[in-house]
């Protein structure tokens, strides 16, 4: 099971989000194998306005594999659902349970409308854990915006999701749960959660700027855009490969 995730294309309208995102998107069609799906982590449009969906559903729609999107802090449900899904409006999170080559993707909505945390609600931990019971022993990847834990950065440590534990204590002795995948940080990074690997994807718009590192801006677009690929292996492993697109 190959799997890309790309996050954090913000996309505004504007020439220079434009031609990175596009960048990334033609990258992935060159590929010689096809990802079996393309993750989306949220922040896809920059102010949640329904023209930047639209940007956002037709370069998606040049994709081969099947594409999986996720909201976060920046992403609006009402357009989201609209634009992007092609729904009508509903209250509530927008939860979505997919499945490729065998494998159950729950994107869940971490986003607190008007904030910049993140958090999973009564109604997202009660779909998860509904969900996940259902699914028996089909192997399952949880994918949300914020990263449920520090990634010892002093700003996007305070933004990170709020209520970890809840997420924890849901997937707590199940076996069937190979990783847990994110956004939110526009930098890549491997840590743990719950016992398990969690993969942050780069992100397209801009890098973030570690704390050891020249400048003084929050991020940067001197680096290139980047993607996440994640090989599932039959005996429940993972591994993830890091790519810049230049």
């Amino acid at each position: 099971m190959l799997l890309a995730q790309i996050s954090d294309l913000h996309l505004d309208g504007t020439g220079p989000t434009a031609e990175r995102s596009a960048r990334v998107v033609e990258y992935l069609r060159s590929l010689t194998t096809q990802p079996d799906a393309v993750l989306v982590t949220g922040d896809i449009a920059d102010h949640g306005a329904p023209d930047e969906y639209a940007e956002a559903a037709a370069l998606l729609a040049t994709l081969t594999p099947p594409v999986f999107t996720c909201p976060g802090n920046h992403d609006e449900r009402t357009a989201y659902r609209k634009v992007l899904l092609d729904e009508e409006d509903a209250p509530g999170a927008v939860n979505r349970l997919h499945h490729a080559a065998g494998y159950a993707f729950l994107m869940l909505d971490s986003t607190i409308p008007g904030e910049d945390a993140g958090l999973l609600d009564d109604e997202t931990l009660d779909w998860l854990t509904r969900t996940l019971d259902g699914l028996g022993g089909t192997p399952a990847v949880p994918v949300l915006h914020h990263p449920p834990t520090p990634l010892h950065h002093p700003y996007i440590d305070t933004i990170r999701l709020r209520n970890a534990g809840r997420l924890a204590d849901v997937l707590a002795g199940r076996s069937n749960i190979p990783a847990v995948l994110t956004g939110h940080a526009h930098t890549p990074a491997a840590t743990a959660f719950a016992g398990r690997p969690l993969l942050v994807a780069p992100g397209v718009t801009s890098t973030l700027r570690l704390p050891w590192e020249k400048g003084e801006t929050l991020t940067s677009r001197t680096p290139p855009p980047g993607v996440a690929f994640h090989v599932l292996d039959e005996d429940g492993g993972i591994t993830t490969h890091f790519r810049a697109v230049a």
